[in-house]
């Protein structure tokens, strides 16, 4: 067993994301690199301990080991995919000693006991993962027990597409599920508590008590708008005693305009929203911000999940396509663009593949992309397929380049017919007009041009040296008369010039090249320069879904139809991918995670479901009530396992310390948006205008100096624009607004699936030092002597409600209190340094930034 070799660096979290599937690919030594044999594994000795490997061991060795001790890569000759395989070890010997365990080299790996044996390599695992496998390995090294499971092997070669890999969980209808019956019934409130109490009381364990209302009421407010409560709402919500008093405040989230903004958001992350190319200039997308309005008017229209996914994809392709459709195919705007790139047929296959990507694992949770240079080495997905599926894409336009630039590979008019043919119109006589005056003003400098001295020819280029020099020519080479009427000429055509046609309104949109893609052929490796065998547009074949069928576009088609296709095909009812993709990310937004924890891939390495019955249930019932997001929402936020508190048990922390059985609430700490529109909220600055282009906070000249060119395309909002919420920020690639990177905002040049929330020194630091908070704390004070008047108690009190949305207790009144004379008297602030002082404090309240 060698760690002394392990490579310091991360594994992409997309590919190895935590989780194993839950049939092993096992490799038989007598097979050639194309031939697969289906081996059972091997019977567990002992069924407990099976079963404790099945649950609690094989996520955690998938998620820290299999990335360099797995079937494809083996690291010092050492493989963790088996038990014959731990027991021989690699080249440092066997890696657990059954007679004496704590000797063992994968123990003292784990504990990073020296600084050559660390596994995995600088992060240790958590004490739970730890002690986890330690307790694995005292127990004799049991195994699993899924002795019926039978899977080819992946040591030769990537998994075929046979009837065996078709039989991935993930890959079967979704089935209308029994709803299980519980013990407790009385804990009940509709079908998802019978699924989550079920695995509990199976477990032998109790859901935890429920949340408080007040912080029930700031779950639901963060959760649906991402803004906190008022004092005022809190208090109304608590003296509300009707059955359906939560009901209610659910119901008037759902049809807040800030709905769309906060659950917009999620959507922008998974389709890598960004206003900028990235690359060396990270030009400004045009008009990209229709896009985002798209996302949130649509959300809170409750548009069906079906229908806008097809407007996305093919909204230019609808019959009788609007405006709407039209901004809506802006999704595929949304990527990098490289405009000077060194190999133009390479960018372009790296262009259509972002696109695959995003696509396949936004709606299908599978990491199609993978197969690009091979066949998948995870998943049953061929190269071909990879190829067929770019195929529906083939015939798409660069966003720039081919011969021309964004305006006129990308930009489309948005307006109605009459605007376009009054514009049409207006545009032909005002060309006219110009022209004329033209051809008039040139006639009287022609008169003169003769006499000019070489610089004054040159002069003469600047429209506003004309006329001094043909003034010098009167009365002897030009007349006052005609002199008099150039001056009146040029005034008519400076005129004409200030007020042109009102322009049309635009959207950045997708365009094709016509009714005819260009062929698509499946690259040796990749690369363009090696294309091989040609492909037809097709759907995954593991899916054994039908053979593709593209219309014949219409004679006056300007586009293939085949995005319509695939349109179709990823938004249908029968796809066993997208609507389970898409119920478990509404389920991973309201709890914190899915119940397939990585939420962009059900493939063989994705996470297998906590919950498969549920996860089917919540999609069976997405798509029996129309696809519709909102109906979602409340079956959910009315479940009491939504109305759980975080309450913690010893019991229930010992056997699920993951909490994969749902036995209480996670907290969770505020996203980066939600933290900085929170700050907005609780010093009464927060503007709540919606829509149109986007705004410019102020970044400090340090975060500007490390731009290519500082300040680059950041433009300068007014203090109200610039108090908007953060969903309306220009998203420039390679400049994030500090307080929104500190706290991890999403990474936009790939889609992401999910937040990560680190700890880091500079959260603290920014939120004590930086000039943001430091001007927001200033705004604070001010609001809370304005509303509370003079008394300091009362400042105090409303001070602590804004942050924690609950009533304060007298002591933390109190210690408000005297925090606040100690400052002046101490420290010798003034009354309102002192106050500040105190609402920068707040600001940094673990209460404020937390959701219990």
């Amino acid at each position: 067993m060698n760690f002394a070799n392990h490579s310091r660096s991360r594994a992409p979290f997309a590919l190895f994301g935590a989780g194993m599937a839950a049939s092993l690919w096992i490799s038989a030594p007598a097979q050639t690199a194309t031939q697969y044999v289906p081996i059972r594994l091997a019977a567990a000795p002992n069924l407990e301990g099976a079963k404790f490997f099945d649950t609690q061991v094989q996520p955690v060795l998938t998620a820290q080991c299999s990335r360099c001790h797995g079937a494809e890569k083996a690291k010092g000759d050492l493989r963790l995919d088996s038990r014959e395989a731990i027991l021989k070890g690699g080249v440092s010997g066997p890696s657990v000693d059954l007679k004496k365990p704590a000797d063992s080299l994968l123990i003292k790996a784990i504990n990073h006991a020296t600084e050559d044996l660390q596994m995995p390599p600088g992060n240790k695992m958590a004490k739970s993962q730890i002690d986890l496998l330690t307790k694995w390995v005292e127990m004799g090294l049991p195994w699993s027990a899924k002795t019926g499971a039978t899977a080819p092997a992946a040591h030769h070669g990537p998994p075929p597409v046979n009837a065996e890999t078709m039989k991935w969980w993930s890959f079967q209808p979704v089935k209308k599920t029994v709803v299980p019956v519980v013990k407790n019934k009385k804990w009940v409130a509709n079908p998802i508590d019978n699924f989550v109490l079920a695995k509990l009381e199976a477990n032998g364990l109790k859901p935890a008590p429920p949340a408080s209302r007040e912080a029930l009421l700031r779950r639901a407010y963060y959760d649906l708008i991402g803004l906190p409560p008022t004092p005022g709402e809190v208090q109304n919500f608590v003296a509300d005693k009707t059955p359906n008093a939560y009901e209610k405040v659910v119901d008037t989230l759902l049809a807040s305009p800030q709905y769309g903004e906060r659950w917009g958001r999620h959507w922008l992350d998974l389709v890598r929203y960004a206003e900028s190319n990235s690359f060396e200039r990270d030009g400004t997308k045009p008009f990209v911000w229709r896009y985002r309005d798209y996302v949130i008017k649509s959300l809170n229209a409750d548009k069906p999940y079906d229908q806008f996914l097809k407007e996305q994809l093919a909204g230019d392709e609808m019959p009788g396509a609007t405006p709407e459709t039209l901004i809506a195919t802006g999704y595929y705007r949304l990527g990098q663009w490289d405009d000077e790139p060194s190999d133009v047929e390479q960018a372009r296959f790296d262009e259509l593949d972002d696109i695959v990507g995003t696509t396949a694992q936004t709606t299908l949770g599978m990491t199609v992309n993978c197969a690009r240079c091979h066949d998948h080495k995870i998943d049953p997905i061929p190269q071909k397929d990879y190829y067929r599926f770019l195929a529906f894409f083939r015939g798409t336009t660069r966003y720039g380049g081919g011969g021309r630039n964004v305006e006129q590979a990308s930009l489309r008019p948005i307006a109605s017919q009459e605007e376009q043919a009054r514009f049409k119109n207006e545009s032909e006589a005002y060309k006219k007009q110009v022209e004329d005056l033209n051809k008039q003003l040139e006639a009287i400098e022609k008169t003169v041009r003769d006499d000019f001295s070489n610089p004054e020819k040159e002069d003469f280029k600047n429209a506003q040296n004309r006329i001094p020099i043909l003034k010098k020519r009167v009365p002897d080479k030009l007349s006052q008369a005609d002199f008099d009427n150039y001056g009146t000429l040029t005034a008519q055509r400076n005129a004409l010039n200030a007020k042109p046609p009102k322009g049309l309104e635009m959207a950045l949109a997708i365009t094709e090249d016509g009714r005819e893609a260009p062929k698509t052929h499946v690259l040796f490796r990749g690369s363009p320069a090696s294309p091989t065998d040609e492909v037809q547009p097709g759907f995954l074949s593991v899916l054994g879904a039908p053979e593709t069928q593209i219309p014949a576009p219409s004679a006056d088609a300007k586009t293939t139809g085949r995005r319509t296709v695939l349109a179709n095909w990823i938004a249908n009812a029968n796809n066993p991918l997208t609507a389970r993709v898409m119920a478990n990310r509404i389920w991973q937004y309201h709890f914190g995670r899915g119940l397939v924890r990585s939420t962009s891939n059900f493939g063989f390495m994705g996470t297998p479901p906590t919950h498969p019955q549920l996860l089917d249930y919540l999609a069976s019932e997405f798509v029996a009530k129309g696809w519709r997001l909102k109906a979602m929402h409340k079956t959910i936020m009315l479940s009491n396992a939504y109305k759980m508190s975080s309450q913690s048990n010893a019991a229930a922390l010992a056997k699920d310390p993951d909490n994969d059985l749902l036995w209480r609430f996670d907290m969770r700490r505020l996203h980066s948006e939600e933290v900085r529109d929170s700050i907005l909220k609780a010093n009464g600055s927060l503007n709540l205008d919606g829509g149109g282009p986007s705004i410019f906070v102020e970044i400090p000249p340090e975060v500007l100096a490390g731009q290519s060119v500082p300040g680059s395309n950041w433009g300068k909002s007014s203090p109200a624009e610039a108090a908007r919420r953060s969903v309306y920020i220009h998203v420039k690639r390679s400049l994030t607004v500090p307080i929104l990177a500190s706290f991890d905002s999403a990474d936009t040049d790939q889609t992401c699936p999910v937040r990560f929330a680190t700890t880091q020194p500079t959260q603290a630091l920014s939120m004590m030092n930086s000039k943001f908070t430091g001007e927001q704390a200033t705004l604070f004070a001010n609001s809370l002597k304005e509303q509370a008047g003079p008394d300091l108690n009362k400042q105090v009190q409303l001070g602590l409600w804004r942050v924690m949305q609950r009533a304060p207790s007298e002591k933390e009144i109190a210690r408000g209190v005297n925090l606040i004379r100690k400052l002046q008297e101490k420290d010798g602030l003034t009354e309102p340094a002192a106050l500040r002082a105190y609402c920068l404090v707040l600001l940094n309240l673990n209460e404020f930034l937390y959701l219990d």
